[in-house]
């Protein structure tokens, strides 16, 4: 990661911690956990798109603003012939929620930050591994179902070697 991606991350993320601790003034916070499953779409060649699991929590200084951490994991897909490929990616994010009045709790998500993404490959006389650190984001539709749960749908991407794409479907509990 080149000096002005590191700027770039470290004035994002201080400018939503930074509106967060604004908003807590008048808001008790919100900390959630959850889990979510989907698939990864990776840039290698060769390669199927395998199934992404994983967790998040995360903690709502307002209803709008907040911050989250997740793990996402996959099965071990075919690549190649008898190969296969695996993937995980650890990131942290600042998050935005816009509630759509008037729709009985429907919100769209987006979020930015930092990704770590691990991809390992095996094949016959192959045997590939890259992990790669930058940027990450990703975009959803959630629905608050009541006070204390959400289920959300998120496209996300990071900016790795692989160019790891993720479609999800999740749910978390708030306390």
């Amino acid at each position: 990661m080149n000096t002005l991606q590191k700027t770039l991350i470290a004035l994002a993320t201080g400018s939503l911690l930074s509106m967060g601790a604004q908003a807590a003034v008048n808001y008790a916070g919100q900390p959630y956990v959850g889990v979510k499953a989907g698939q990864f779409n990776l840039d290698v060649d060769g390669a199927d798109k395998p199934t992404a699991y994983g967790v998040y929590g995360g903690y709502n200084f307002d209803p709008n603003f907040g911050v989250e951490v997740e793990y996402m994991g996959s099965d071990d897909a075919d690549y190649r012939t008898n190969g296969e490929i695996d993937a995980k990616t650890y990131g942290a994010y600042g998050t935005y929620r816009y509630y759509v009045p008037n729709a009985s709790g429907l919100y769209a998500k987006g979020k930015l930050g930092i990704a770590k993404t691990e991809v390992e490959a095996t094949a016959p006389g192959v045997n590939l591994s890259s992990s790669d650190t930058g940027l990450a984001g990703g975009v959803g539709l959630g629905l608050a179902v009541n006070n204390n749960m959400s289920i959300e749908g998120e496209y996300a991407m990071t900016d790795s070697d692989a160019d790891a794409k993720l479609w999800t479907i999740g749910a978390h509990l708030k306390f």
